[in-house]
């Protein structure tokens, strides 16, 4: 686990950029603490820090070279089966010097070019030069657990793992309107785009190849998801053996490590399905939960221990107040060099760095919901397509629900905001329900937010073919699977592992997501509906498949994750921040916003009068990041 950089010039304007190859390495040293190395040439460098997993010795210190060294690599992951192909490489006569995976995807990539990353299992962003071809290869894994930015224009093409390193050649900063339109609806920039203009994501299951000045990206990899290609033959019972098979030996794979290795466990499901599984492949395994003192409602704990207790593992609690969490923030905004503001970073953030403390790579549960429907978006979406009378219902109380206190802070107030969402999203189509409930505020609100000035700039027609491209796979006639699709090529890799890679790398902490090895993502997409979930259960096949392995007491047990109590925040802690990002001369030089609705907001947060506390904290994130990179 690392983070890469690199530039290859077009020419000799391009090259005067290599002087900035330092700074960029530099910038990500949280990222690698281990070792620090770099390749340079007359129009190529390659730039890597290194986070020491497997064979942790110096001679797998990158950039890696063959024993030509024709070939260089600079290498972002795990090949988690690289023991396997290694012996296929050998019993081919290649001979290696270190332990490394990273030799064996070196290897392989000479063996085999492009075709070499469908016999990866795992994740990675990496890239390899060429020096006789003078080409650069880059790619990124299928599931997009590992980031990777790039710029390109007529003198070079640069890419790194974080914002913060691209910017560091100074590349220019021009904010894309759109980008932050959609930012402000959904907490993050989505797909490819990133806050700036010319600045991309290379996408999961995509590579790209430069040579010279010809630029060929390509996808290698597609969730292979078709209603018609549904196995239907296959039984519950069997698929739940079949699930059971791929994620242990997913784990089993994830196990491997040089250096210490523990399991994050919330209590929940998922993350109790890794430590269960893990524990049948280890005699000693290292359990982290994290306990909320000062909101019991979030403190899933109980759980947690219970688990713990059944399995044996070396367990330990990292119990926080409203006080640890505060202590935090600015850490975690002066880390995002990217505008996000899922505000569950933040717990995530301090779990990550306690702990860091105790090892240096974690399994944790993430992408089972969005792979075998376990939110309650999924509930709601599941009850509105088989039609019946509980959607007609909320469809009747929406007037009331509307007036109802709505939040995720007890479990009331959480539940009216469900049903009022519910309610909402049942009176659309479904592409219109994908959007509504993959957001935070409508357009109409965002619109009254931005200044007359800011709204011209804004493409409309861009923003119309962004959101299609989001919704692109949702139709009224398909299955929920449509949804869960757009789910995992959209908010799973910008939300979920963002969040998980910027607040791990950020604690030099390596997390591995079992549910996320393509064997079983091939495999949940294969399934029907009705096998993830019913009137009854979300995330069906998973909790029946672990019902007599887990303690009973987690069977069907409802999902809270948690919510920063911010609006208490907001009022004491966070105050002077709010006053100074949403000061009204600030908003005005900044000429993004309308400076009387902004003073408006500020007003009725800091009164106590404002309850959505996504909505403001998605601005603030937001306006401590453009005066950190754009203020002038």
């Amino acid at each position: 686990m690392c983070g890469i950089t690199g530039i290859y010039a077009f020419n000799q304007v391009g090259s005067f950029y290599m002087i900035n190859m330092a700074k960029a390495i530099d910038t990500m040293a949280q990222r690698g603490p281990d070792a620090r190395g770099y390749f340079l040439d007359d129009y190529i460098g390659l730039g890597h820090r290194r986070l020491s997993i497997i064979d942790t010795g110096y001679v797998s210190n990158q950039p890696m070279y063959d024993a030509s060294r024709r070939y260089v690599l600079v290498f972002n992951g795990e090949i988690f089966n690289y023991k396997e192909l290694k012996k296929e490489l050998i019993d081919k006569g290649i001979t290696f010097q270190t332990e490394s995976d990273t030799e064996v995807l070196l290897q392989y990539y000479i063996l085999e070019k492009e075709k070499c990353l469908t016999r990866f299992i795992g994740f990675f962003a990496f890239a390899i030069y060429d020096k006789e071809e003078k080409s650069l290869f880059v790619a990124r894994d299928r599931m997009g657990v590992k980031p990777l930015l790039f710029y390109k224009d007529e003198d070079k093409f640069v890419f790194s793992s974080e914002m913060k390193s691209l910017l560091a050649y100074n590349i220019p900063r021009e904010l894309d309107e759109v980008s932050l339109f959609q930012y402000l609806q959904l907490n993050y920039v989505p797909k490819e785009h990133s806050i700036f203009k010319n600045i991309y994501r290379l996408l999961p299951g995509e590579y790209i190849l430069v040579k010279g000045k010809a630029f060929t990206k390509k996808r290698y990899y597609e969730i292979p998801y078709s209603e018609k290609n549904i196995n239907r033959a296959i039984t519950f019972e069997e698929s739940k053996e079949k699930m059971l098979e791929l994620l242990e030996d997913s784990v089993r794979l994830r196990l491997i490590s040089d250096v210490p290795l523990g399991a994050f466990l919330s209590g929940g499901t998922d993350s109790s399905a890794i430590v269960a599984l893990a524990s049948r492949h280890t005699n000693y395994l290292n359990t982290f939960s994290i306990g909320f003192k000062d909101e019991p409602f979030f403190d899933e704990t109980k759980y947690a221990n219970l688990v713990a207790k059944k399995f044996n593992t070396n367990h330990t609690v990292f119990s926080l107040t409203n006080q640890d969490l505060h202590e935090h923030i600015f850490e975690v905004l002066d880390y995002l060099d990217e505008p996000f503001a899922d505000s569950s970073a933040l717990p995530f953030y301090i779990l990550s760095k306690r702990t860091s403390g105790k090892v240096k790579v974690a399994l944790s549960g993430d992408g089972a919901d969005e792979l075998f429907a376990g939110y309650n978006k999924y509930y709601g979406e599941y009850e509105i397509r088989q039609g019946g009378w509980k959607g007609e219902l909320l469809k009747t109380l929406y007037p009331v629900l509307d007036k109802l206190p709505k939040s995720r802070n007890s479990f009331f107030s959480n539940k009216i905001r469900q049903y009022h969402r519910f309610a909402e999203g049942a009176n659309m189509t479904a592409k219109e329900r994908y959007w509504k409930w993959s957001t935070i505020s409508s357009e109409k609100n965002i619109r009254t937010l931005f200044s007359k000035e800011f709204i011209q700039k804004i493409d409309s027609q861009e923003y119309t073919l962004r959101k299609s491209d989001c919704t692109k796979n949702i139709s009224e006639s398909g299955s929920l699977n449509e949804v869960l699709l757009s789910d995992v090529n959209m908010v799973l890799p910008d939300n979920m592992l963002f969040k998980a890679d910027m607040m791990s790398m950020a604690n030099g902490l390596e997390v591995r997501e079992p549910f996320l090895d393509h064997r079983l993502v091939d495999f949940a997409f294969s399934l029907p509906v009705e096998y993830k979930i019913d009137n009854q259960l979300k995330k069906k096949i998973v909790r029946d498949a672990f019902k007599d392995i887990l303690p009973q007491e987690l069977y069907n047990r409802p999902k809270k994750g948690f919510d920063v109590p911010l609006i208490k925040f907001y009022k004491r802690e966070l105050r002077s921040l709010i006053l100074e990002l949403l000061d009204e001369n600030f908003i005005k030089a900044q000429g993004i916003f309308d400076s009387k609705e902004i003073e408006k907001l500020k007003n009725s947060v800091l009164n106590g009068q404002y309850y959505e506390q996504e909505a403001v904290w998605n601005i603030i994130a937001f306006q401590y990041w453009w005066r950190k990179f754009l203020s002038k």
